[in-house]
């Protein structure tokens, strides 16, 4: 691999090719069987099998289920602003998939003799030995969940539809709300590490046996940050934008079809990307026993902290009832964002004296 393009060796491309078909594929295949996991899951809690008849115990329901929704028929009310109708699906899908370019899913592995760390947007300078990534990765995560919102928002006003403009309004006041304390919480985590790379950041817990996990060092940023993303994202309880006791779908009443599909992937890619985020913040990425000796032991750790997130996910989704409106306002503005201020502050005053 003698061959540069731009200064950088052939492999790079090569390299970052892979890692995007991978990254890509991983989320895909996460995001199907995630329906038929949330399905079972919560079956079983509910003491009923759930899908048993596509496939050996229902393993194929989420084949059939998009096959069904790729050959229904496309409906695009009369009065709906097309142009923004259209562009919605895109708006709410793509940031899922793309924030996966700075979140790092491994180590430094080695391939024909070019040290590769896995993780997207990464380098590693051979000169110096060690890896570059995008050094405000933690900026670029809270700028395209803030994409996301528009996706939700432009689906509920563009239907011209009065529970899909609802669901909209709803959207956007409680993504706006809930990404305050969100951000907060991930403040008290830049005060810790001093630095926004997610590569560094997962690097400064790989010590003393998990116990340098910012789950430890800040449980309650932890905390705020994981509740803060099931409203992000829309999760029970706080599904209050589709609420379909009360909107029938909220903003995604009108969409049908491969458009509906878009949307339900965008909720289950979302939920893959926090978990994922929550992972290399609080969990110490992929970090865990013989990594340094066996470096793809790491993406094996790091799916398995992801795959747990989410099955905690569904496990709330399994037992709590949803909030009303001014309930989930109130714990938002009231409640988590003083949280997270002043446990900024307690942060900032112990970092003084220690």
């Amino acid at each position: 691999m003698g061959i540069e393009i731009l200064g950088l060796p052939m492999m790079y491309y090569i390299a970052m090719v892979a890692k995007v078909l991978v990254a890509f594929v991983f989320v895909l295949l996460t995001v199907a069987y995630a329906t038929y996991a949330e399905r079972k899951i919560i079956g079983h809690m509910q003491v009923r099998l759930g899908p048993m008849r596509t496939g050996w115990h229902g393993l194929l329901q989420p084949i059939a289920d998009g096959v069904k929704l790729f050959f229904k028929e496309e409906i695009i009310p009369s009065e709906a602003s097309k142009f923004a109708y259209l562009l919605a699906p895109l708006i709410a899908l793509i940031p899922a998939f793309i924030t996966f370019a700075v979140i790092p899913f491994g180590g430094v592995i080695e391939v024909a003799g070019y040290k590769i760390p896995l993780q997207i947007a990464a380098y590693y300078d051979t000169a110096l030995g060690q890896v570059y990534d995008i050094n405000v990765g933690v900026l670029y995560i809270l700028a395209m969940s803030s994409i996301g919102v528009y996706g939700v928002v432009l689906a509920g006003w563009s239907s011209n539809n009065k529970y899909s403009l609802m669901g909209g309004l709803r959207a956007s006041a409680q993504m706006i709300s809930y990404e305050l304390a969100a951000a907060l919480a991930i403040v008290s985590v830049f005060m810790l590490t001093g630095t926004l790379s997610l590569s560094r950041i997962v690097e400064l817990q790989s010590g003393s046996g998990g116990f340098d996990w910012y789950l430890f060092k800040q449980p309650l940023a932890a905390f705020l940050f994981f509740i803060c993303s099931l409203a992000e994202i829309n999760r029970v309880p706080f599904d209050l934008p589709e609420a379909e006791t009360e909107l029938v779908s909220g903003f995604i009443t009108e969409y049908s079809s491969m458009k509906y599909a878009m949307f339900f992937m965008a909720e289950y890619a979302n939920m893959v990307t926090v978990s994922a985020i929550f992972t290399t913040l609080f969990l110490g990425g992929w970090n865990g026993p013989l990594t340094a000796a066996i470096p793809l032991l790491g993406p094996v750790y790091f799916i398995a902290k992801v795959y747990f997130l989410m099955f905690v996910c569904i496990w709330i989704r399994a037992t709590l009832p949803r909030y009303r409106y001014d309930q989930l306002m109130h714990l938002g503005w009231k409640v988590f964002i003083p949280v997270g201020l002043l446990n900024i502050v307690v942060t900032g005053i112990i970092s003084y004296f220690i």
